[in-house]
């Protein structure tokens, strides 16, 4: 069904934010412990280059199911006997219209363009097949050092011209006994300056 980046992100007040870039999340609709149902998987990088997943494509394999839900989005992760049996040899968009849905590029091309919040009714509904859409695994550094909240947050590596767009309401960080801090894109310029509006 998609094929998105898999990344973390680290938030501290609203000084920083850290993506890393650490593999694909393969979403899928299927048969996954003995029910139909929808799913993610979680695969490296070396996996997704190797293989090539492409949306319509037909998969089939083992993983294990994940330990920690509170820290991962995908259901399932160490996914390494998943491979493709069937390939979908239709042409997909590659062109100027969004959605993106060819090959995702490498983790280097997602870190060298940054992210920007993408409100998650756009993730989960226009841009959910997009390449260049995220859901990322967040760590919220609440107490430093001594306690982390976590969540999950959308995100887009896409042109910032995408007439999809949309940022939505502002995450809230907390920080234990100052409240919460609103990030309301001013980091987004910073993490995307590497590029311009249409790329």
């Amino acid at each position: 069904m998609s094929i998105q980046p898999r990344t973390t992100v680290w938030r501290y007040v609203l000084d920083n934010r850290t993506h890393r870039h650490i593999g694909y999340n393969i979403f899928l609709i299927g048969e996954a412990d003995g029910e139909e149902k929808e799913f993610a998987v979680a695969i490296s990088e070396k996996q997704q280059q190797s293989v090539g997943f492409r949306i319509g494509d037909e998969a089939k394999g083992t993983a294990w199911t994940k330990m920690y839900p509170e820290w991962e989005y995908a259901d399932y992760y160490r996914a390494g006997a998943l491979k493709r049996i069937k390939p979908n040899n239709e042409p997909v968009n590659e062109g100027e219209a969004p959605p993106w849905l060819g090959t995702p590029p490498d983790m280097g091309t997602y870190e060298w363009r940054g992210a920007r919040i993408l409100s998650k009714s756009c993730w989960s509904g226009k841009c959910f097949q997009c390449k260049w859409a995220a859901m990322a695994n967040v760590t919220i550094e609440y107490d430093f050092g001594v306690k982390q909240k976590y969540r999950f947050e959308s995100f887009c590596y896409g042109p910032k011209s995408c007439r999809f767009y949309k940022m939505g309401r502002p995450p809230m960080v907390p920080y234990k006994g100052r409240g919460s801090f609103a990030d309301e894109g001013w980091l987004d310029e910073i993490i995307t300056e590497n590029r311009g509006w249409d790329d």
